[in-house]
């Protein structure tokens, strides 16, 4: 099970990272969550910590200093930093503090749970000994696996309705009667055969059933030779061929990264003998491994989206969906990205420094970083969550509360020194903010 850690000084955001890694088929013992550094330094000095997930920017620590403390803690821990800002120093330094991923603000859910599930299915743990070829469960009648030509058409047509999402929960349960999908951990393998050519329309369905045989009798045989046992081969559609692979709890959940390594080396195997022995074109996706069966239609998603890549690498023809989709991006969607994050960093940055600026406005600070109001204010709330008066409203707030604790300034003095000519509105946005006025907070203090 792994231990994860968030560091983040946004509530929001730290939710938001706590109910994505709930939601990733992963085998998560406990996050722990925080926006102090200090605070964070203190979890790792008295829990195991696989994984820690940190901004550049904590409340009481910088990201950078809270990486360098940490790793003296646990060398093995593994870091992936999620920040606004995209410079170039930035990234070194993380690169250096052995950082395996650099996310940059806003966040693509789907990208950020697929790079999460490959640290930590990548994270090498002590492997418990096994007996070899031990079958993983006894399946009914003595079969090691189901081999059949093709399912029955209802077992075919729940399995269908669960690889794409749309089954109801008793006929999920009505399928696992069908199959032995027990799991709890899956993964999926799709051959692809759209390049086959047959010569003659009258010809092809005859000419497939038995190319689609032979191709069968192929994946069975180095299924057995593998040692993968408990696998369920079917027709997923036309001209395609898909196996899913299930383990138990203590067969996979420590040894992620060398069922991968398997299901690569696997697939380079099945891609050789098809194209050698039955000369056919075949592009095979391989999905990651994910827990609980409510996850086989992302799996069959992700060995769809896995062969997709033929489009762009049309000189590879294996493709682990964990090495390759997440990291694609297109450029110019990235060169988007990168100048749009720069321009929020900046107005973040300058916001931070001149928050309590009498007089301060959306179009002086639009002006100041080049960009006009309307699309700043656009940016602003899609690449921080908050729209930027509200962000201006937050310092000023927090500022004025420091000092209301920690002085004895009286409430003109505080409203001038956070950037407010009145008093009175002061007060009023201090009310709305906190649900008491400075002078009743005031009092709580005494």
């Amino acid at each position: 099970m792994y231990n994860i850690l968030i560091v983040d000084e946004e509530p929001i955001m730290l939710q938001l990272l706590m109910k994505l890694m709930m939601s990733s088929g992963l085998n998560i013992g406990h996050i722990y969550t925080t926006s102090s550094g200090k605070e964070a330094l203190t979890y790792a000095r008295t829990c195991h910590i696989d994984l820690l997930i940190s901004d550049i920017h904590t409340r009481d620590l910088s990201g950078i200093e809270l990486m360098q403390q940490i790793r003296m803690l646990q060398p093995d821990i593994q870091l992936i930093v999620i920040s606004v800002h995209e410079q170039f120093e930035y990234a070194q330094t993380a690169i250096r503090l052995g950082v395996r991923n650099y996310l940059v603000k806003p966040l693509n859910s789907e990208q950020f749970l697929d790079s999460i599930r490959e640290v930590l299915i990548h994270l090498e743990k002590p492997v418990v000994e096994r007996s070899e070829r031990q079958p993983v469960y006894t399946v009914p009648g003595g079969l090691t696996r189901f081999k059949m030509e093709r399912l029955p058409e209802r077992e075919y047509e729940l399995l269908s309705k669960l690889l794409t999402g749309s089954i109801r929960m008793e006929e999920q349960e009505q399928l696992q009667q069908y199959l032995p999908l027990k799991g709890p951990y899956y993964a999926m393998l799709k051959m692809n055969f759209d390049g086959i050519q047959f010569a003659g329309s009258t010809g092809q369905p005859n000419d497939y059933r038995w190319l689609c045989y032979a191709i069968w009798n192929v994946t069975e045989e180095l299924l057995e030779v593998e040692d993968q046992e408990n696998t369920i081969i079917f027709e997923s559609g036309d001209k395609e061929l898909s196996v899913i692979f299930q383990w138990r709890e203590t067969d996979a959940a420590d040894r992620m990264s060398h069922i991968i390594r398997q299901l690569e080396a696997l697939g380079q195997s099945l891609h050789f003998h098809i194209h050698k022995f039955l000369r056919i074109p075949c592009v095979i996706g391989i999905s990651q491994i994910l827990r609980g069966i409510h996850f086989l239609s992302q799996l069959n998603t992700q060995t769809d989206r896995a062969i997709d890549l033929h489009r762009e690498y049309q000189d590879h023809y294996v493709f682990y969906y964990g090495k390759y989709y997440w990291k694609t991006i297109r450029p110019a969607e990235e060169a988007e990205c990168l100048r749009n994050n720069l321009i929020v960093s900046q107005v973040k940055s300058y916001l931070d420094n001149y928050y309590n600026q009498k007089g301060l406005t959306i179009h002086e600070v639009a002006r100041k970083n080049h960009v006009s109001p309307n699309y700043l204010s656009y940016l602003f709330k899609k690449y921080t969550g908050f729209k930027l008066w509200e962000y201006v409203i937050k310092l000023r707030m927090e500022e004025s509360r420091e000092l209301l604790t920690s002085t004895d300034l009286r409430r003109y003095e505080v409203a001038d020194k956070v950037g407010y000519e009145s008093p009175e509105h002061f007060s009023k946005i201090f009310k709305k903010y906190y649900g008491i006025s400075p002078s009743e907070f005031k009092q709580l203090q005494i």
